[in-house]
């Protein structure tokens, strides 16, 4: 009985030293575990470019084992979005390059959509995005009125939320600095200044307020599936919304979410139900 307890007492012991010293070099190596995580970082980003320079080299030779390595790439890729946490325009650019030349067009779409939310005014990023776009077997084209409605307003649908943001925070600044000038000096110049910065700032302002309503009630998605038929309702009971299946790569605002189904609406208006499965939403949740 005795020597069963000594024995009981001693692998506590021995357990107790293992979990202090653990704790002993977790505060004498605070570095040690963001380092390796670095490395982790750094070794998935290198193997990714690797593999996609070397399916670049053998696109043309040997397409089918380019395939492949692009497939690597991707993955390489996804996991750095994923389990890495990392958010940021040229790896969601690179991402997209790699699923077009892998021939997934729905989400080389999706992810030159999600890198714009980081570079929008990147000109490689928009002529990739533009042909990809071009490449779909479903053009759906918007309205004239939504048309007409991004011409006049550009700077809303042109610019990302932290350009306007910031134009926004310079031009009210601007407002206020005339305003304070107009006490000590009377001149039609900083009249109009006055004017001119304050319906700038109201039109910013405006814009940033709508695009976070947008956002809070819905949001855009991609098509990633070859091909997906939109119905009237949640289930593949319902009938089809249109004669022809939606293909890869067609874009949408999410409406609703109703279990597997995402309520849409095409940037031709119409409405449909498209399985979750065959759905990716642009914005990622923060990680």
């Amino acid at each position: 009985m005795t020597f069963r307890f000594f024995c009981k007492n001693t692998f506590f012991r021995i357990c107790a030293s293992f979990v202090l010293l653990a704790a002993l070099l977790s505060i004498a190596f605070p570095g040690a575990a963001a380092e390796n995580k670095s490395q982790s970082k750094h070794t998935l980003l290198n193997e990714a470019n690797t593999f996609f320079n070397q399916a670049n080299e053998l696109a043309e030779k040997d397409p089918d084992a380019a395939r492949d390595l692009y497939e690597k790439s991707i993955l390489r890729f996804e996991r750095l979005i994923e389990n890495e946490g990392i958010r940021n325009g040229r790896l969601f650019y690179n991402l997209g390059n790699a699923c077009f030349l892998a021939g997934d067009l729905g989400r080389a779409i999706l992810n030159y959509r999600r890198a714009r939310q980081y570079i929008p005014n990147d000109p490689n990023l928009q002529q990739n995005l533009a042909y990809a776009r071009s490449q779909r077997i479903d053009q759906i084209e918007e309205p004239q009125r939504t048309r007409v409605l991004r011409t006049l307003f550009f700077w809303h649908y042109d610019f990302s939320v932290k350009i306007r943001a910031i134009l926004f925070l310079i031009v009210f600044a601007a407002l206020w600095g005339a305003a304070l000038l107009r006490l000590f000096m009377r001149s039609p110049l900083l009249h109009g200044a006055i004017i001119i910065c304050a319906l700038i700032s109201l039109c910013l302002f405006l814009s940033l307020a709508i695009e976070t309503r947008q956002q809070q009630n819905n949001d855009s998605g991609v098509l990633i599936a070859a091909e997906s038929i939109g119905r009237k309702g949640n289930s593949v009971s319902y009938q089809a919304s249109f004669q022809e299946p939606l293909h890869a790569g067609a874009e949408f605002t999410i409406l609703e979410t109703r279990g597997d189904w995402h309520h849409v609406r095409l940037h031709d208006n119409r409405e449909c139900w498209l399985p979750a499965a065959d759905v990716q939403a642009v914005r990622l949740p923060t990680p």
